[in-house]
């Protein structure tokens, strides 16, 4: 398969930045368009809620035990009508019932996105673990683009007293990002810090 555009570029911690989301409207694959010069529209994401037993590894994410109940938010991003990834969040039901979090709506969960709603529910994001990885892509995914690998992304999200608010997977389709990452370089002598 050849495409002539370029890979989308997923800006990393910036993407995050509080002031695109709680001060502005600008969720994070919206950021990436933004900063890629590519169109997008809030409807070129889908989103599907349901409560669900939590699987190991959102279960151990939020502390709870295997099965406990979780809401899932399963959101498929295109890009016109291309799929180019998918991302599921999960958060433990006491964080997110009665929001707009757990409302079907395709789109953003309203203004500045799910972020914005823990925000103002009390649940401020303070900084998060990301880990990437990539593999062959299972038959449950045809929505991506067929016959390449994808990237898949663990995202665990806290509160500053280190509360965990949300864990999401996302599964990319590799030629359609770009990942770039900028962040000040620690000293952990200078800090003070063990690592």
């Amino acid at each position: 398969m050849v495409r002539a555009q370029t890979p989308l570029k997923r800006i990393g911690i910036s993407r995050y930045d509080k002031a695109k989301w709680r001060d502005g409207d600008e969720v994070a694959f919206i950021a990436d368009r933004v900063v890629s010069g590519r169109a997008y529209q809030r409807g070129e994401q889908t989103q599907s809620v349901s409560l669900v037993e939590a699987p190991a590894a959102v279960a151990e994410a939020h502390g709870l035990p295997e099965g406990a109940q979780v809401y899932a938010r399963a959101r498929l991003v295109k890009e016109g009508e291309q799929p180019t990834h998918t991302l599921t969040s999960y958060y433990r039901p006491e964080h997110v019932e009665g929001t707009r979090i757990v409302d079907p709506t395709p789109g953003p969960a309203g203004r500045g996105g799910g972020f914005r709603v823990l925000y103002d529910a009390g649940y401020e994001i303070d900084h998060m673990k990301e880990r990437i990885f990539a593999r062959v892509p299972t038959s449950d995914e045809v929505k991506l683009p067929a016959g390449e690998p994808v990237v898949e992304l663990h995202r665990t999200t806290y509160t500053a007293d280190g509360t965990v608010v949300e864990f999401a997977v996302g599964v990319h389709a590799a030629s359609w990002f770009a990942w770039e990452y900028e962040f000040k370089v620690p000293d952990s002598a200078q800090d003070g810090e063990q690592k």
